[in-house]
């Protein structure tokens, strides 16, 4: 069973807790209406998807209830570290230091 950590409730808990919401730190457009198809498509559609690091979002539903952020290698599907939303990306030094600590 996969667990992750609420950067909230500053515990783990089992994934059934939790629920998947997509890429993380996508910029929504400030006027939606005035964008072309083209790049509302890609807005809406459109997601890196890659093979390794991946930032994501991530909502804790029977908990606290609150959306954070998840770094995840979507090889080995483990969770690397959480994060709070709002806050920015991790470096590539903090995920290396993470990675070595979990020794993956």
């Amino acid at each position: 069973m996969l667990l992750i950590y609420c950067p909230y409730c500053k515990e783990e808990r089992p994934e059934i807790e939790f629920r998947h919401a997509g890429e993380a730190h996508i910029a929504r457009p400030t006027d939606i209406k005035a964008i072309s198809d083209e790049d509302f498509e890609g807005f809406f559609f459109i997601r890196s998807n890659p093979k390794g690091i991946a930032f994501e979002r991530w909502r804790h539903v029977h908990g606290c209830g609150r959306f954070f952020n998840a770094v995840r290698d979507t090889v080995s599907d483990k969770i690397i570290m959480t994060y709070e939303a709002g806050k920015p990306r991790p470096s590539d030094e903090e995920i290396q230091a993470r990675l070595k600590e979990l020794a993956l």
